[in-house]
């Protein structure tokens, strides 16, 4: 959950860029001359190029678990949930991502009890692994099977920046049940707080207790959160700036 936190800001201040340069030329362009279209016309480009999502977002990051606007999918298996996180858990990328968060807490001494040289990076990067693999799996697999979730994301795709924003963002604490219904997001913010909680379990003793534990859930759920933006405005990043 920790490696989404750049990606994140970066499609937040990018989408807002290509929103308000979208808003602009569209306000300069169309006025009261425009001609009006019929819901049938307006129904089709909605359909077929709003919220379309890829597997990866830039060609690289795992979006596997993100569901296209305007679809409707049967729920996840237990079976499914956890081949779900499993594929995020270790994709390629994910290695690579938790080599450079490794090097950087490295480079600034993040855990002095880890280290210096080759054996104190080797001890960054599992620890970093760890949080990555128990994140997803908590919030992925084992919490939506006990509490009949759905883990994936369900993208709105239509509407202004700030209110596809919230919807987002609302989906830290909301989410789709099995049956279909909307719940609490038990999945997300109990699979946080117990993958901070199990962070206890490895980390030195000075990164441990109550505090560190509350800290590591606000970073969890803040990385979640930017997470869920990234995956609501990627259709349109790859749309208007890469033209797909």
């Amino acid at each position: 959950m920790k490696t989404a936190t750049a990606f994140g800001i970066y499609v937040v201040l990018l989408c807002s860029t290509i929103w308000g340069q979208t808003t602009a030329s569209t306000e300069a362009t169309c006025t009261s001359a425009c001609p009006a279209k019929s819901p049938a016309e307006e129904a089709p480009k909605k359909q077929g190029s709003e919220g379309q999502q890829t597997k990866r977002m830039l060609w690289v990051v795992p979006n596997f678990a993100a569901v296209s606007a305007n679809t409707q999918l049967p729920p996840l298996s237990t079976r499914d949930k956890f081949v779900l996180a499993t594929k995020d858990s270790f994709d390629y990328s994910s290695f690579v991502w938790t080599g450079i968060l490794a090097a950087q807490s490295w480079a600034l001494d993040s855990d002095p009890e880890f280290g210096h040289g080759a054996a104190g990076y080797a001890r960054y990067y599992w620890h970093e692994f760890a949080d990555g693999v128990s994140g997803t799996f908590f919030t992925e697999a084992i919490v939506p099977t006990l509490t009949h979730q759905d883990p994936r994301y369900y993208t709105r795709g239509h509407g202004g920046f700030f209110r596809r924003a919230g919807y987002a963002l609302s989906r830290t604490f909301i989410t789709k049940t099995d049956s279909g219904s909307t719940s609490f997001n038990w999945s997300e913010v109990g699979g946080n707080g117990l993958t901070a909680a199990l962070s206890n379990a490895y980390y030195p003793a000075q990164e441990r207790g109550l505090n560190q534990t509350l800290r590591n859930f606000g970073t969890q759920m803040e990385s979640a959160a930017l997470n869920n933006i990234a995956k609501e405005f990627w259709p349109d990043v790859r749309h208007k700036v890469f033209r797909k």
